[in-house]
This record gives structure tokens, C-alpha cells and sequence, in this order.
């Protein structure tokens, strides 16, 4: 069968199908990355396509209507093709694909963004390496009385500038290749790029005294004019995938983007990726999904503003979670998911630029933030660097709300962490208007307990209308809706009202803003389908965190300053999300959102080998927390699930 995707953005994608193939299983055969939170299981409702010509089979089902369902709307998951047909894929099933952002600085958001990453560093004192040394070379021209080769003519030179031997310095196959012309289309003057390694040469003495160890030098590259030394640090997130371009010389930031992490079309969490990747070409379709489709076009689309070339890029560093790392490197990590959930590895000294696979220099160092357990990641390990946590005296929580919820407790004697299984909520997943906290999003929200009607903030420029709703967003909505008495203590609709109303399959829904409103043209709301995940969600952090404070027999009441990191948007509300019981109650100045800390120590890690060492450091001092072993967490679990928990005196 012939399947012709239009894309909304202009673009025309052919593929061929058998009978019977759901149309989201040709899409990411096409390389079409409709959006599928929920892994092609039809609960999430966010892979609508239309249908132009042709036919295919499938239930309606409750996320389209009867009027859209005449017109041709479909669920992509749900939908068998039938004959050649020609699908209309709208933007809104793009968008966790389409919704890069590369930061200009010249805009408010992305200076706040510039120096919060900046802050989030500041008072350490690993930022003093030099990565790189650039020298420049006049070499004599070979002749019959010196015939030296091009590369010992160079070595022997750098050698003397360096006050090293011959034998302490080695060369990129990238430099060799370009060697020879440079080297004669220059009159033998070229600029030497030198990268110190970690490693060291013993050598034996003239002087017959002990063997001497002394460092590695390595020609990384050679050029004419003026070097290019720029890095790029990526944090690799389930959901989204956020970067920097870094001048290694200043260590200033030169371009920034993040787009959604184009893997999202097999699953939204991490659990549904993994069993993809355990089928017949998974790892390999997965690795390219976020090697070849979204990370390369980032550092592609950030170079473009910085105006280098990805293949320029002479230092990477990464952090992402376990699962993320392994898909990223293309380790089968299926064991991450079944017991006893041993990992392929924790810690990787560093990679090469060519095995990355993401379009940089072939001998770039690539580095990743260690892992400490099944589901704490580097990311963790990186943010944990990035608050100062690990140096303080006092007692600190560490709260990363992602796709998965990770948590770390503890100070500069310990670290104790554990993660929790949140699902995608907190960044818009599996919640029917649910979004990341970018352009169009709600963030904050406020309900009139008289008319019912929401007055909100949105994300982007003056006058920007609304798209959906993010974490902190979500977070407002129930519990406005718990204060005004809308909803009860299971998060289920009690109240009736002009903004609420009920659908043929017994859903309830609250509108927050109307069709002719919003920037798609749709009603913004919230079910009580949205509101059961969410209250899962919330249920899993509190829990998570109820439990690592009681394995160590301490209350709250210790706990001196909470760190918050992760996609759920800066706007979060501490009242309204302890009124919800998702955080313990206590003093709101102890709470600090601090924003994307995996980009801010993988920051680190890339202008400093200090950084990487005291951040190898973390890991291996971390102890992880499986909470499935822990007797009794899934009845805290169930407890915290409900507004705000069945003990009530938690949250007096």
C-alpha cells in the first residue's frame, strides 16, 4: 500500500505499508515523528492525523469527536490502513518535534536562561582549565638535506614550545589528513590545536636517575588564521533535549537551543522505550531517532547562529539518565527494566565524536556524567554538582521533575537517592492538553470561585495565546480546583458549573480556555482522565520522598533547603503544589527552583576535568535507593494519592 504523510510544515513524506499496519507504525518507519506519549496505546489522544484519501479501519474512541471523526480525524495508533491513502499530519502532532528553540541573547529569556545556568555555577572553583593550547609554527621547508616527514617535522616543533619530548606527543588521523596541503598551501606556517591528555608517558632519564612520569600531548588539529575552540554540553532528557554552544577559551556561552526529544514517538517514558529497543532493530532505531534526529540538527541549528560548523566542535560532554545514555550509545539496556535491573554500565571515561554519531569533530572527546543506579542518571549526578549540595553542612532535597522523578537527600557526609516512576505529567504527557513549558503554555493559573472563569499566564511574548498547559500550570488547575470545592479528594468532579461538562463516554471536563482563544483553535481543559494521572504523579514524588526520609528516621523538619530542577516550568506555585500534597509542607523560602542543573554541570564537566573528576566524585559516594524493596512504599504510595493524602496532619 502507497501512504503519502503532508506535513502541516510543507513537507511530503511517501512510505509504502502493509494491510493492516497501524498508520503510527509506517510514520516512524517514514521517519514522521507523530507524537505517541503513551506509546501507541490510544489513551493519550495525541496523535491526530486526517485522512485526505483513502481508507483505513479503527474505532472512534473518546479523544476524537463525532464532528472531527466525519471529518476525516483519526488517531494514528489506532487506525489499520486499508488502501493507498494520503494522511494530513497537523502541526499539533509535531509539536514535541517542532518546537526548537535556539536562544538568541539579544531576548529577555534567553539572558535569564544565560545567567541562570551561569549562577547555578558560581563559587566553584573548576572553571580555570585550559582544554586546549593553540600554537603557531614556522617550519623549515624539507629539502634533500632534510627530508623529516610532515609529521615528525611538527611534533619536533610543537615538542620545543611545549618543553616535552617527541615521544609525550601523538596526532589526530583528522590533523594527519589535512597535513600535507595545509602544510605546503600555507609555506609551511600553520596553527596547532594541542589538546593535554590524561594520560602520561614513563620515560627514562639522560641521567640514568628513575624512570620520570610526565603528561601526553596530542595534536588535536591544525589550521590557518585564527582556531576555533568551541564545545557543546547537552543535557539528554527523556522528553526534551536541551544545549550549549561554549566558547572553551572564555567559557561563555555562544548559543543555546533544546528541541523534544524526537524518541517520544516510541513511547513517553523510559519503560516503553526499553521494550521497543528489545525488538528487532529497536536499539538501532532508537539511537537514531536521538542521535541522527534530534540531537545532530540542534548542534547543527545552534552552530548556525554561533556561525561554525558542527564538524568544529572539539568537546562534548552529556548528561542524561541511565536508560537515555545506553539508547543514546546504542547499548541494549533492556536489563534496566527487569529485576535485578543491572545497568550495562555506570560510568564511561569518554567516547570519540566520530562514535557519538552527532556530526562533530570525529576526535572530539565526548563525556558523560556517571549514573548511579537503574534510574538515577548523570542527569542527576550533574544537577547534584550544579546545586552545591555535596559540599554543605546543613541538610539538603534535591528534586528533579522530569519524565521520571529523582530525588536526592543528604549533605557533604552523605547523598542518599532514589527515583520514582511519575510518567510524563510534569511535562505535558498523557494529559490531553498537557505541553512543555515553552511557547504557548500556560504556566500559572487562577480560578474565580464565583464564575468559574481562569485568568492565566502564558508563556512567550505580549499577546501570545495559549496552546496548552504545562507542569506548574497543571499544578494550579487541581488545586484551584480542589480550593474551590470543584473536585473532591480523589480528584473527581463534584460541582457543576458553565465551564464544566461531561462528553457520550462519561468524561468530565473543565474548560480553561475557550476555542476562539487558544493559538490552535481548540478548547484548553482538564478531564478527570488528566486529573487521575497527574494526582499518580504528585503521588509518586511525595511518596518517594516520605520513604527516603523515613529509611534514614529523620522528618522533614531537617531538611534545610530544597532544590527544584526539571522540565516542569520555573512559574511552579510551592503553595498550591504542597496544597496538592505533592511537597512536604514546609517553610516556601526553603524551596529554590534552580532550572535545567544537568545542563549546568554538564556545562561543567565540558570547561573543567576538575568538574568531571569532583562529579565522578558524586556518583561514587551516592548510595541508591530501590524503592520496590522497600517494605510499605506502595502503601505510602497509594496514601499520597489523593488531595492531599489521607493523612491530612501532613499537610496542617
Amino acid at each position: 500500500m502507497k501512504v503519502v504523510f503532508e506535513l502541516e510544515d510543507g513537507r511530503v513524506v511517501n512510505e509504502t505499508a502493509a494491510a493492516g499496519e497501524t498508520v503510527l507504525s509506517a510514520a516512524r518507519r517514514a521517519g514522521v515523528s507523530i507524537d505517541a506519549p503513551c506509546a501507541g496505546n490510544g489513551t493519550c489522544g495525541k496523535c491526530r492525523i486526517r485522512i485526505e484519501n483513502g481508507e483505513v479501519s479503527g474505532e472512534r474512541g473518546k479523544s476524537i469527536s463525532k464532528k472531527d471523526f466525519t471529518e476525516g480525524y483519526r488517531l494514528a495508533c489506532a487506525s489499520e490502513i486499508v488502501s493507498d491513502v494520503t494522511i494530513f499530519v497537523p502541526g499539533s502532532a509535531l509539536a514535541w518535534q517542532n518546537r526548537i528553540r535556539v536562544a538568541d541573547f539579544s531576548s529577555k529569556r534567553a539572558q535569564e536562561s544565560f545567567e541562570a545556568m551561569k549562577k547555578a555555577l558560581s563559587g566553584n572553583k573548576y572553571k580555570t582549565d585550559s582544554i586546549f593550547t593553540e600554537l603557531t609554527l614556522r617550519l623549515e621547508r624539507p629539502s634533500l638535506d632534510d627530508a623529516m616527514a610532515d609529521r615528525e617535522r611538527v611534533i619536533n616543533a610543537a615538542a620545543r614550545e611545549l618543553g616535552a619530548l617527541d615521544e609525550q606527543i601523538s596526532f589526530t588521523m583528522q590533523a594527519l589528513r589535512k597535513l600535507p596541503q595545509m602544510l605546503r598551501d600555507n609555506d609551511f606556517h600553520i596553527g596547532v590545536l594541542v589538546r593535554k591528555n590524561s594520560g602520561v608517558l614513563r620515560y627514562a632519564r639522560n641521567d640514568g636517575g628513575d624512570p620520570r612520569d610526565s603528561d601526553c600531548y596530542q595534536i588535536f588539529d591544525i589550521y590557518e588564521g585564527v582556531a576555533v575552540q568551541v564545545g557543546v554540553c547537552i543535557d539528554l532528557g527523556t522528553t526534551t533535549v536541551s544545549g550549549a554552544l561554549v566558547d572553551l577559551k572564555t567559557k561563555e556561552f555562544v548559543a543555546t537551543g533544546n528541541v523534544g526529544n524526537t524518541q517520544i514517538r516510541y513511547g513517553a517514558d523510559v519503560i516503553s522505550r526499553l521494550v521497543e529497543s528489545a525488538r528487532d532493530g529497536g536499539v538501532s532505531r532508537l539511537r537514531d531517532a536521538v542521535t541522527k534526529e534530534c540531537i545532530a540538527p540542534l548542534i547543527s541549528k545552534m552552530c548556525s547562529c554561533a556561525g561554525i560548523l558542527p564538524s568544529q566542535i572539539s568537546r562534548a560532554a552529556i548528561a542524561g539518565n541511565t536508560t537515555m545514555t545506553h539508547l543514546f550509545l546504542g547499548v541494549y539496556g533492556n536489563n534496566i527494566r527487569l529485576e535485578p535491573y543491572v545497568p550495562a554500565f555506570f560510568n564511561l571515561k569518554y567516547i570519540n565524536g566520530h562514535e557519538a554519531g552527532i556530526g562533530i569533530h570525529p576526535e572530539a572527546e565526548v563525556l558523560f556524567a556517571p549514573s548511579v543506579g537503574s534510574y538515577v542518571g548523570g542527569d542527576i549526578t550533574a544537577g547534584v554538582f550544579a546545586t552545591g549540595m555535596a559540599r554543605k553542612e546543613s541538610f539538603s532535597l534535591f528534586i528533579d521533575l522530569g519524565t521520571n522523578g529523582e530525588i536526592v537527600f543528604g549533605n557533604s557526609e552523605f547523598l542518599l537517592s532514589c527515583a520514582c516512576s511519575a510518567g510524563s505529567a510534569f511535562e505535558g504527557g498523557e494529559i490531553d492538553c498537557g505541553m512543555r513549558a515553552t511557547d504557548g503554555a500556560i504556566t500559572s493559573l487562577v480560578i474565580d470561585p464565583d464564575t468559574f472563569e481562569s485568568q492565566y499566564t502564558v508563556i512567550g511574548e505580549e499577546g501570545q495565546l495559549p496552546a496548552g498547559i504545562c507542569g506548574s500550570g497543571l499544578i494550579d488547575t487541581i488545586s484551584e480546583l480542589f480550593k474551590t470545592g470543584m473536585i473532591n479528594a480523589k480528584g473527581k468532579f463534584i460541582h457543576e458549573g458553565p465551564c464544566i461538562y461531561q462528553d457520550e463516554w462519561g468524561f468530565t471536563y473543565f474548560t480553561i480556555v475557550s476555542a476562539e482563544n487558544s493559538m490552535t483553535g481548540n478548547d484548553i481543559y482538564i478531564s478527570d482522565a488528566d486529573i487521575d494521572n497527574f494526582i499518580r504523579a504528585k503521588g509518586a514524588v511525595f511518596s518517594a520522598i516520605f520513604t527516603l526520609m523515613k529509611s534514614l528516621d529523620m522528618g522533614f523538619e531537617v531538611i534545610g533547603e530544597i532544590f527544584l530542577a526539571g522540565g516542569i516550568g520555573s512559574g511552579i506555585n510551592i503553595g498550591n503544589a504542597i496544597n496538592i500534597g505533592m511537597f512536604p509542607k514546609l517553610p516556601e523560602d526553603r524551596y529554590n527552583y534552580i532550572g535545567n542543573t544537568s545542563l549546568s554541570g554538564a556545562y561543567a564537566m565540558l570547561v573543567s576535568d576538575k568538574a568531571k573528576e569532583r562529579i565522578d566524585e558524586i556518583a561514587r559516594s551516592m548510595t541508591y535507593l530501590e524503592l520496590s524493596s522497600v517494605p510499605g512504599y506502595m502503601d505510602e504510595f497509594i496514601a499520597a494519592s489523593f488531595l492531599p493524602h489521607t493523612d491530612a496532619s501532613l499537610f496542617e
